[in-house]
């Protein structure tokens, strides 16, 4: 069991963590063009926060996890909602075989920072989507290593953005472009989220 599965059910009880992805969701859909029939993919998507805050912007949603533990909250979550557009998957994007869907957008919030490989994730998440898609990235700027204080094991202490950019355009997305969409307070300091958003090529 690892520390997501262990800490998911009680992941909704945070209610900054429900603001953060509303706030996230608003972002995304500013800059998502308003097409009907469009298909999401939520990478890392823990218990649903911020597709459920999307549900009314795509015709069907895939949400991706690697967490047991978040899937099962999820799956919960989903029935009681009764959402039959929504399909929760366990998949690791930078290792796992591709699901045979392709989508028009993926987006994920404070995820990347914790998978190894960025530049596998960048060109897989390439290779998911339709011709023009757009990918949308939100998670922590840079940081010194004081974000998380609750045992959590950093992969990344957050990104610089200039870097993070070549990187998505050395995976074959352009219009590369970044804001910051939120300020996470805690313990004194500020941890500014920036939302990146790419086209595929």
């Amino acid at each position: 069991m690892t520390d997501f599965d262990q800490r998911a059910k009680d992941w909704d009880n945070d209610p900054k963590k429900v603001e953060r992805a509303r706030v996230v969701a608003d972002a995304i859909r500013a800059a998502l063009p308003k097409r009907p029939g469009q298909t999401g993919l939520e990478v890392g998507c823990g218990t649903g926060l911020l597709s459920f805050a999307l549900q009314n912007d795509f015709i069907h949603i895939t949400l991706a996890d690697t967490s047991e533990g978040m899937l099962e909250v999820l799956a919960a979550k989903i029935a009681d909602a009764g959402l039959g557009h929504f399909s929760p998957i366990r998949l690791d994007l930078a290792r796992d075989p591709l699901p045979a869907s392709r989508f028009d957008a993926a987006y994920s919030l404070m995820t990347l920072h914790h998978i190894p490989d960025t530049d596998a994730f960048l060109r897989r998440s390439g290779e998911i989507l339709n011709p023009g898609g757009l990918l949308f990235i939100a998670d922590l700027d840079a940081e010194d290593g004081t974000f998380h204080t609750d045992g959590t094991i950093d992969v990344h202490l957050g990104f610089e953005r200039g870097d993070l950019q070549r990187r998505a355009e050395a995976a074959g997305f352009h219009d590369v472009s970044f804001s910051t969409v939120y300020v996470i307070r805690k313990n004194g300091r500020e941890y500014p989220i920036f939302l990146l958003v790419a086209r595929k090529n």
